[in-house]
C-alpha cells in the first residue's frame, strides 16, 4: 500500500505539487497567524509589565473638578488607607506641581515661542513641570515607555531633594548627574493657592530621554521641561508636606495571589468618601494599546480561520478532480478484492507523502516571512489608530505632553518567532481539515461498485 501510494504521488508529480503548494501556503499563513498572536502577547507583557494586576485612584470629575488648574486633588490620608490594605503589595503616588528654574533655562522651540505672549514669557519663561513620585520606576510615563532612564538611578521612597532631569535640558544647562541646582515656587501658577515662595536645592540623580510624539502649544508640554522629583520636593514648592499635599493620583499593585476585581470591591468598605474618586484598572489607562492588540488579534484570527477554510475548499476540489480521474483505477482495485478501507488508506498515505514536506517547508517559510508580515500587520493597525487619534485630537484641540502620549501608547514592534506549540497546532488542525477534505472527495466514489465506476469513466 505504501509502495503504491509513493508510486502514484511521484508519477502524478504535477498534481501532487499543486496540492503540496496549497498546503504549504495555507500552513505557512496559519503558522504566522498563531505566531503573531504569541508575539503580541509577549510584546504587551514586556511593555506594560504588571499593570494588569494594578489599579489607579483618580478623582471623579463629575463631582470633583480638582485643583484650579484642573489637576487631581486626591487626599494623602485616603491613599494611605488603601496602601495599608492587606491585599496591596506596593503603591505609587504622584504630585503634579509647577516651579521655576533658578539661573537655568528651559527648552524652547519655534512652535512654543510663537504661542508665547510677552506676559507669559515674563511669568513662565523658566517654568518647568514637576512630577513628584515615591518610586519613579513605576511612574506612568516610565511604565508606558514615554520616558526612558538613560543614566543614573530611579527615585526611591527614601529620596529627598533629588530629581531626574531630561538629558537635553541637562545638556543645555551643562548639568550632569550629581550636580545641584535650585528651583523655586511660581507665584503666577493657579495651583499655588497658598502663594508659597519656596526655594529648594535639588540634586540630579538620573537622566531620562523621550520626545513628544505630537505637537505642543506651550514649552511646559515638552518632555524636556519636566522634572521627576521626590514627593517632598514637589509638595514643598506649594508650601505643603507629604502629609498635607494633594495628589494627582495613585496606583496600587495588588498581591499576585489576589483577584483584582475582588480587591477593588472590598476596598469599598474603607472609610473613604468614594463619591469623590474612581478606581480604574490600570489596563484601562492604555485604551489604544488594547485597541492595537485587539486589531492584531482580529487580523490574526481571520488569517488562521481563512487559511484553514481556504485549504479545505481548494484541497477538496483538487482531490475531487483527482478522484474522478482515478475511477478506473479504483474500479480495478475493487475488482481485485481490495477493500474500500485499504483503498482509502492508500489515499491517506498519498496525502501524507504530500503533506509532510509541506508542513516541514511551512516552518522554514513562516520563519523567513513571519517578521515581515507581522510588522506589516502591526503598521496597518497602528496606522489606522494614529489617523483616528489625529482626527479626534484636531476636532477636540487636545494638548500634548507625556501624559497624553502615554495614554495614546500602542505596540511598536512584534518579535515573531515560530514556536513548537504553534507548529503542533497547525499540523493537527490542518490534518483534520485535509482528512475531512479527503473523506468528502472520495466518499461518493467509494460508495459505487466497480461496474458503475467503469461506466462513469466512458
Amino acid at each position: 500500500m505504501i509502495k503504491n501510494a509513493f508510486a502514484y504521488v511521484t508519477r502524478k508529480s504535477l498534481k501532487s505539487l499543486i496540492i503540496l503548494l496549497v498546503i504549504l501556503a495555507m500552513s505557512t499563513l496559519s503558522l504566522i497567524s498563531l505566531s503573531i498572536k504569541d508575539a503580541t502577547d509577549r510584546a504587551s507583557k514586556e511593555t506594560f509589565g504588571n499593570i494588569t494586576n494594578s489599579f489607579s485612584m483618580e478623582i471623579n470629575r463629575q463631582v470633583n473638578m480638582g485643583t484650579p488648574r484642573g489637576g487631581g486633588n486626591v487626599k494623602g490620608e485616603d491613599i494611605k488607607k488603601i496602601a495599608e490594605s492587606e491585599d496591596i503589595d506596593d503603591y505609587v503616588k504622584r504630585i503634579n506641581s509647577v516651579a521655576d528654574l533658578v539661573d537655568h533655562d528651559i527648552i524652547e522651540t519655534d512652535e512654543t515661542r510663537a504661542g508665547m505672549s510677552e506676559e507669559r514669557a515674563k511669568n513662565f519663561g523658566r517654568t518647568v513641570m514637576l512630577t513628584g513620585v515615591n518610586d519613579s520606576s513605576k511612574e506612568t510615563k516610565f511604565v508606558s515607555g514615554a520616558y526612558k532612564l538613560v543614566e543614573g538611578n530611579h527615585l526611591e521612597p527614601q529620596d529627598k531633594n533629588k530629581i531626574l532631569m531630561h538629558k537635553d535640558l541637562a545638556a543645555k544647562n551643562n548639568l550632569k548627574i550629581g550636580d545641584k541646582l535650585k528651583i523655586k515656587s511660581n507665584l503666577f501658577d493657579a495651583d499655588n493657592e497658598k502663594g508659597a515662595d519656596e526655594t529648594v536645592e535639588v540634586e540630579i540623580k538620573g537622566l531620562f530621554d523621550g520626545h513628544n510624539e505630537g505637537g505642543v502649544t506651550a514649552a511646559q508640554e515638552l518632555y524636556e521641561n519636566t522634572l521627576i522629583t521626590d514627593i517632598d520636593t514637589a509638595a514643598k514648592v506649594y508650601g505643603n508636606t507629604e502629609d498635607t499635599a494633594v495628589y494627582q493620583d495613585a496606583t496600587f499593585f495588588v498581591k499576585g495571589d489576589k483577584y483584582l476585581d475582588k480587591v477593588i470591591k472590598n476596598l469599598g468598605k474603607l472609610d473613604i468618601n468614594w463619591r469623590e474618586y474612581n478606581l480604574i484598572k490600570s489596563s484601562s489607562n492604555y485604551p489604544l494599546l488594547q485597541q492595537s492588540i485587539s486589531g492584531i488579534y482580529g487580523i490574526a484570527n481571520k488569517l488562521f480561520a481563512g487559511s484553514l477554510i481556504f485549504a479545505g475548499v481548494v484541497v477538496s476540489l483538487l482531490l475531487l478532480l483527482w478522484m474522478n480521474a482515478r475511477k478506473k483505477e479504483i474500479a480495478v482495485l475493487l475488482s481485485l478484492g481490495i477493500s474500500k478501507a485499504k483503498i482509502f488508506g492508500q489515499f491517506v498515505i498519498e496525502l501524507l507523502f504530500i503533506s509532510i514536506p509541506a508542513f516541514i517547508g511551512s516552518y522554514f517559510l513562516a520563519d523567513y516571512t513571519g517578521k515581515m508580515i507581522g510588522n506589516n500587520i502591526l503598521q496597518k493597525v497602528t496606522g489606522d489608530i494614529a489617523k483616528q487619534v489625529a482626527k479626534q485630537a484636531s476636532s477636540s484641540q487636545l494638548g500634548g505632553g507625556a501624559e497624553v502620549d502615554g495614554f495614546n501608547k500602542t505596540l511598536t514592534s512584534l518579535d515573531v518567532n515560530i514556536m513548537p506549540k504553534a507548529v503542533v497546532y497547525v499540523v493537527v488542525f490542518m490534518s483534520i481539515v485535509l482528512l475531512i477534505s479527503l473523506i468528502v472527495s472520495s466518499l461518493n466514489i467509494l460508495k459505487k461498485n466497480p461496474k458503475d465506476l467503469l461506466i462513469d469513466t466512458n
